[in-house]
């Protein structure tokens, strides 16, 4: 038996290895056992095989199209530019290990105790922790923290093989791309992928069962992206299912569910973006009585499960799965268990961004989810195409949106779609944290030229005070 814990977080991805340097920082012993296995390592899914390489090879993407699209009007003449997905590859890596190496600094700064193998819990303030190689352990703890994340999930019939049918891991890792791929699925990771193989010069076709890319978006978004996307080359199939996919013939054929009836679509690779599934398998959970909500482990607001001492945060621990969600969990748990905790997590005001381009950000309720709520809303809707600095960046596609309270003019939602929109969803979000008003955001001189002033401008159009439209 080692020596024992405050804290042992299961999993680093971005919600546990957060966690645990909050602890560590906090006075606590804290100790993160972290295997290293398919997807993961220091810095979990997200660091290893997702948000980062995934955002390296968007960018490369981003400058492979803007070249094609704005280059010679800018007057910089592509001349004999080649394209090199290998290349892009090779720096996403490089990234992600650079971002993984700082995490083993940081606990070593903070004093993390890393232990390297799969954890299980083994009782009431017990870990025991299998190493890749050598024999079990166990390790005593006043508090366990779950932080395990999630993986992919497929369909039936569309196993993943790692070469005609792949996931999210594989995609990242293609140095040569195919002639042609559909991505099925339609959500954040599916358009995003679609945005770095067009740019490449794949023949890309999204499918997705439900009416619209992007579905859990605000409708007029899903609407402005699949035109940009269409624009671009690529075939948008939406309100279609796939039913089987032939993976002997060649090239491939995939078959799908239209309201018109079966179609077959000819392929050389398929991209399965349909969500991922939450790791709970052999933990130990249903031994220690951990409830779970679906497949998820069910939560209160201090990230505490049903079992006193245990703690649950990240894609483990429910929707929306996102890195910064877990992160901000991290923290919560780690000071709620320090008991310093003064800030509870608050769901309703997470902004989820799609870094596809045009970019996507938003917060809070829809138009239509604020009705629907008992608001009398007020809508402020500002076009990008009357922003100099959206023009001038070449950019000039799509909108920002707020959604506000008829009465008071506070700030129900923030819906936006355009360059560089990723970076103005903070001031949404830090508006309805200090449940600010659109004439308080308006009040504010905002840097000009700067894509900024478009969240202003829809302030003042939803007071319908609009200046530049």
């Amino acid at each position: 038996m080692a020596d024992a814990f405050d804290v042992v977080v299961i999993g680093a991805g971005p919600a546990g290895y957060v966690c645990a340097i909050r602890a560590a920082q906090l006075g606590l012993k804290t100790a993160c056992v972290e295997s290293g296995s398919y997807e993961g390592g220091l810095g979990g899914t997200c660091l290893n095989w997702g948000c980062i390489p995934a955002k390296a090879l968007l960018e490369s993407g981003a400058l492979a199209q803007n070249l094609k699209d704005h280059g010679e009007e800018m007057g910089v003449r592509p001349i004999e530019v080649e394209y090199d997905m290998g290349a892009a590859v090779d720096r996403s890596r490089f990234i992600s290990d650079r971002l993984t190496k700082g995490i083993g600094f940081l606990f070593k700064k903070n004093g993390v105790e890393h232990l390297e193998g799969i954890a299980k819990i083994a009782g009431s303030g017990k870990v025991e922790v299998t190493p890749v190689e050598g024999d079990p352990f166990t390790v005593e703890t006043k508090n366990i923290v779950i932080a395990t994340g999630a993986v992919m999930k497929s369909f039936p019939g569309f196993e993943i093989d790692g070469e005609k049918v792949i996931g999210s891991r594989e995609a990242l890792a293609l140095r040569a791309p195919p002639e042609r791929m559909v991505i099925v699925g339609a959500g954040y990771v599916g358009v995003e992928f679609a945005d770095v193989f067009n740019a490449f010069g794949v023949d890309v076709t999204l499918v997705e069962a439900l009416d619209s890319v992007v579905p859990l978006a605000d409708a007029e978004i899903g609407k402005t992206l699949a035109r940009s996307y269409k624009k671009r080359g690529m075939t948008i199939r939406t309100g279609t299912k796939v039913k089987s996919v032939d993976r002997e013939s060649s090239p491939m054929i995939l078959t799908v569910e239209t309201d018109k009836g079966d179609e077959q679509i000819e392929t050389d690779v398929v991209l399965m973006a349909v969500g991922r599934s939450p790791v709970t398998a052999g933990l130990g959970l249903e031994e220690l009585g951990v409830e779970l909500n679906g497949p998820w482990v069910k939560i209160n607001e201090w990230c505490e499960t049903s079992v006193p001492g245990v703690y649950a945060i990240g894609d483990v621990a429910g929707e929306p799965m996102l890195a910064h969600k877990g992160s901000h969990e991290g923290i919560v748990a780690a000071e709620r268990i320090a008991g310093v905790g003064h800030h509870p997590m608050r769901y309703d005001n997470i902004p989820s961004v799609g870094y596809c381009h045009p970019e996507i950000a938003t917060i809070g309720l829809t138009e239509e989810e604020a009705v629907a709520a008992g608001h009398e809303v007020k809508v402020g809707k500002y076009p990008l195409t009357a922003h100099g600095r959206a023009l001038t960046a070449g950019h000039p596609e799509g909108f920002i949106k707020i959604v506000a309270d008829a009465k008071y003019g506070e700030v129900l939602g923030v819906h936006m779609i355009g360059y560089n929109v990723s970076e103005l969803i903070g001031e949404a979000g830090m508006a309805r944290a200090l449940e600010s008003t659109v004439e308080e955001i308006a009040a504010h001189a905002h840097a000009h030229p700067s894509m900024a002033e478009a969240v202003m401008e829809a302030a003042l159009a939803a007071m319908d005070r609009a200046i530049h439209m």
